[in-house]
């Protein structure tokens, strides 16, 4: 819940557990339940109660059961009711029992189910119906200027997630330290639109799955590692992974570490042969210990580093591993250290560590290069004003006329996070922060390279959403813009946010979205009535908004066999290979109904951090030899904005089912098998979702069962579980 959900006796929850009653608890807690209410009154709703349902909303946010939102006919703080609703509904008035499978008894449900499974196993372009809507529209108004030159330069090629995990020993606040030390020591060094770089904890390294999500292993702690813990590392390096020991006790192939004390905290000159056979020589300062050689031992690397003493200590090994590619570079020098530390001892050793920091970096860059790793430099960009705009001009003037009445006298908009200031103009002295942006409302002075207003306009077919944009070429994150603006703005406004740029991207939990120059960046601002078909199912939004970017593609002439697909919940991938984009859900109920920020980010002509929709048309014209043209941000974003509006209306109209056959025919799972638990657990097929978005898999023994994810931040069809039951 992202600290968005506070108890009454301030405790902040962890996590959210579904479980299923039986009817006599069922009973006694309604029982219970109408018993206070006949003694208190009824409090009004709380405006700042935040509820995020979605199952992944980078990528991030419910974990939590999405039958446990928006189901009580009238919300009361700090509560979000598991129960069916009571009042009158699109489901059918009266109370209702709540059973987890009822298909069995259900002719029509048990129809249903035999109807999806079949569906999904052979879900095709060719058996599957359009929705009755074209999304097409011309390329040629755009032909001539839909993307600029760019260069093509592959980074990540292993189709993981651009992770580098940091683990610094056993949760404490010494541990802490020093993840912020080599946090911030790898931040200078890689680059940063291109790698996310995160604590590895170790309850989580011995239960995620997260050795297929990760680029690179450090290990930077002094302290033992468990035996169990030390088997992880060494089954991610036999599977190809690359691991970076800094003055580390980690250790494998016939390397020991051994005590020095002589070297302990000392400053010492170090001779480094780079991959080209190349020396750096530089003062470093010693861990106090040292590599030496055992009586089996695998053949080293082209990377080593010795002390220039007389014993000509190894410092520096390169070992690989296996026969998958694995190999780790072990240090026994602090390099993750600054000479201000407080282990630099006196002024003299400070100047000699100083004196050799820029080579201390350049040893660093050449170890994580030769580990796969890019580190191009990229300075972070200045945070730019917004500028408001209108897609169309009968919207100006009452946007004018609502922003008249709703800013203070210094022209300010305030939410809890930010400050927007409109003005008519922006002058450069005009500091911006991420707490208070300008926001220029004179669309004259408006222009940008990566986004064309006329582009947009053209191809945003939508009755209400997406009509009036907030556009910044830099900004923190575009979800936090419309923070403070979601409860204020007349829904007929269709209020966005686009960026061509993030500093702050957020995604799933507490993980990062990469928002480099190329990214599609938007947020967009919708409202769901809490009784109605969508507003029943509220974690059903993620998935329309994924399937509306590929349908946005996929649905222009010629394009349909780009090879795009939506995975569940939120995610868009290239074919099943590569993450491309992803969904992120906050939604806020307030009264009956949903406030929802729907962020969205999908790369359109960046090549990093994986691969972008631009390489796929060009790998597709190589392949088939055609002339399909490149794609660009601003036109996509508005293709993508009215599919959803579109898919929402169905979906609010007929219900799930109008919606799931094109949700079928564009994701990745048909057939897939995933393992209950954990890598060894049951292995069961996915069929499809439930009637609240989660997956259906179908058991062994013949039964359809829904699972939810067990909360790890790398991989949601990792360990899925079961729900309780009590």
């Amino acid at each position: 819940m992202e600290d968005r959900l506070h108890m009454d006796n301030g405790l902040v929850p962890q996590k959210i557990v579904s479980v299923h009653l039986q009817d006599s608890t069922l009973k006694e807690v309604k029982d219970q339940v109408s018993n206070k209410q006949a003694q208190i009154l009824e409090p009004k709703p709380e405006p700042s109660l935040e509820i995020k349902p979605e199952q992944d909303g980078m990528e991030h946010v419910g974990r939590d059961d999405p039958k446990a939102l928006g189901e009580e006919p009238k919300q009361r703080r700090g509560s979000a009711s598991g129960s069916e609703p009571a009042g009158d509904s699109d489901r059918g008035g009266g109370p209702v029992e709540h059973y987890h499978l009822h298909l069995s008894s259900c002719h029509e449900c048990l129809e249903l189910e035999n109807s999806t499974i079949e569906s999904v196993k052979f879900a095709s372009a060719e058996n599957i119906p359009d929705l009755p809507y074209d999304y097409s529209s011309s390329l040629e108004s755009v032909a001539d200027e839909t993307s600029p030159e760019r260069e093509v330069r592959r980074v990540n090629l292993t189709g993981k997630a651009p992770n580098i995990l940091l683990y610094v020993g056993s949760d404490s606040q010494e541990a802490l330290g020093r993840f912020h030390e080599v946090r911030s020591v790898l931040a200078d060094c890689v680059d940063v639109d291109s790698y996310i770089l995160y604590h590895l904890l170790e309850d989580s390294a011995l239960r995620d799955p997260w050795t297929d999500n990760c680029l690179l292993l450090v290990i930077a702690t002094r302290e033992s590692i468990p035996e169990d813990l030390y088997q992880k590392f060494m089954a991610y390096l036999s599977q190809g992974g690359k691991v970076l020991g800094l003055s580390s006790s980690f250790t494998f192939g016939g390397f020991q570490v051994t005590s020095k004390g002589a070297l302990q905290k000392t400053v010492q000159n170090l001779v480094f042969s780079k991959a080209d056979q190349s020396e750096v020589k530089l003062s470093v300062l010693s861990s106090g210990c040292r590599y030496q050689e055992g009586p089996v031992r695998l053949s080293p690397g082209r990377l080593q580093g010795h002390l220039e003493n007389e014993d000509k200590d190894r410092m520096i090994v390169h070992v690989p591993f296996g026969t998958h590619g694995g190999e780790a570079v072990l240090c026994q020098v602090h390099l993750e250290l600054p000479p201000s530390s407080n282990i630099v001892q006196t002024p003299e050793d400070f100047n000699l560590l100083k004196s050799s920091n820029f080579r201390r970096y350049e040893v660093l860059r050449e170890i994580l290069t030769t580990l796969g790793l890019s580190c191009d430099m990229k300075q972070v960009p200045a945070l730019t004003p917004l500028y408001l705009l209108s897609a169309a001009e009968e919207i100006r003037d009452p946007l004018m006329q609502w922003l008249g009445k709703h800013v203070d006298s210094e022209g300010e908009m305030k939410s809890g996070q930010l400050s927007l200031r409109f003005v008519s103009s922006y002058v450069s002295e005009v500091e911006i922060t991420p707490s208070c942006i300008p926001v220029v409302t004179n669309m004259e002075a408006f222009s940008s390279e990566h986004f064309n207003l006329e582009i947009y306009r053209q191809n945003l077919q939508t009755k209400q959403l997406g009509k009036v944009i907030l556009f910044a070429e830099v900004t923190p994150t575009t979800m936090r813009l419309l923070d403070g603006l979601m409860f204020q703005t007349p829904q007929e406004m269709g209020l966005i946010a686009i960026a061509a740029r993030q500093t702050e991207g957020k995604g799933r939990g507490g993980n990062v979205w990469l928002s480099p120059v190329g990214c599609a960046l938007s947020t967009l601002l919708i409202s769901i009535p809490l009784r109605s078909q969508l507003g029943q199912r509220i974690p059903f939004v993620q998935h329309l908004m994924s399937v509306a970017v590929v349908e946005a593609v996929r649905s222009i002439p010629e394009y349909q066999d780009i090879n795009l697909r939506v995975k569940w919940p939120n995610d868009i991938y290239y074919s099943d290979l590569m993450k491309i984009g992803g969904v992120l859900v906050n939604s806020t109920l307030m009264g009956e109904t949903f406030y929802i920020l729907i962020g969205c980010g999908f790369n359109v002509t960046n090549s990093n951090p994986t691969i972008c929709i631009n390489d796929l048309i060009t790998e597709y014209n190589k392949q088939h030899k055609a002339e399909l043209k490149p794609l660009r941000a601003d036109y996509l974003i508005a293709r993508v904005v009215t599919v959803l509006e579109k898919l929402i209306k169905e979906f609010q109209d007929k219900g799930p089912n109008s919606v799931l056959p094109l949700y079928y025919r564009y994701w990745v799972h048909s057939g897939q098998q995933v393992h209950l638990g954990s890598a060894e657990g049951p292995k069961v097929s996915i069929v499809g979702l439930d009637d609240s978005g989660f997956l259906q898999v179908h058991q062994e023994g013949g039964e359809v069962v829904t699972v939810h994810p067990d909360g790890n931040s790398f991989d949601m069809l990792r360990n899925l579980i079961l729900p309780k039951r009590r």
